[in-house]
């Protein structure tokens, strides 16, 4: 492994340390998603700090997070956004839906119909969204992050092989063990828990991920 890689990965795991706990297996492979350019599908019952570790992972990657809370009415607009006319301007103005960011945690994907969840194949695969016939460019480094519920929740719909398909990788989220969970109690003993603490990180070097990706694809 290059040393931009080991630095990337380095740099990740340390500043992730300080408000996750007991994850660093799971922060590896986000990261090798990262510089691999795909996604991932995390899966565990709620209460593991999925979403905190997804926050804070765009925190150290300098990027801009949004989240999607998934639910059995959501809509494919709500991911994407959708045209208003505005009768002042003439014009249609796009109201961007949450899709636009660098880091999108798809919260509870499994929760949503797949009408829904196809809205996301074409932003997965080329990093665009397509809104009334119009093509809009992602961010270069957008990564999505989904979560889900074990398959024998209530209220679930089953993934199908096309969205499985834009996933690299998948991890799978246990309990932590009493080291780790005595840790957390510790450290988020407040109403809010970890989403409360104000923990300063260290974000990325500009050019780091870029090398590493170039490393990355060298190796090849």
């Amino acid at each position: 492994m290059s040393n931009a890689v080991q630095s990337l990965g380095q740099h990740v795991q340390s500043e992730m340390n300080k408000v996750i706990f007991g994850m660093e297996e799971a922060i590896e492979q986000l990261v090798v998603a990262l510089v691999a350019g795909g996604h991932v599908l995390i899966q565990g019952v709620p209460g593991l700090g999925k979403t905190l570790m997804a926050k804070n992972f765009a925190r150290v990657i300098g990027g801009q997070f949004k989240r999607i809370q998934c639910t059995s009415d959501l809509m494919p607009s709500d991911i994407t956004g959708i045209h208003i006319y505005r009768s002042g301007k003439d014009e249609f103005e796009l109201i961007p839906g949450p899709v636009f960011a660098d880091v999108l945690l798809v919260d509870e994907i499994n929760r949503t119909g797949p009408k829904t969840q196809s809205a996301l194949l074409e932003t997965m695969e080329e990093r665009r969204v397509t809104i009334d016939r119009t093509s809009y460019e992602l961010p270069e480094n957008f990564l999505v992050i989904a979560s889900q519920n074990p398959a024998d929740f209530e209220g679930t719909y089953p993934l199908p092989e096309s969205q499985l398909d834009r996933f690299l990788l998948q991890i799978r989220l246990g309990y932590p063990g009493t080291e780790h969970e005595i840790e957390v109690l510790k450290t988020y003993d407040q109403p809010g828990g970890g989403h409360a603490r104000k923990v300063e990180l260290t974000p990325l070097a500009d050019d780091l991920l870029a090398e590493a990706r170039h490393a990355w694809t060298g190796q090849g």
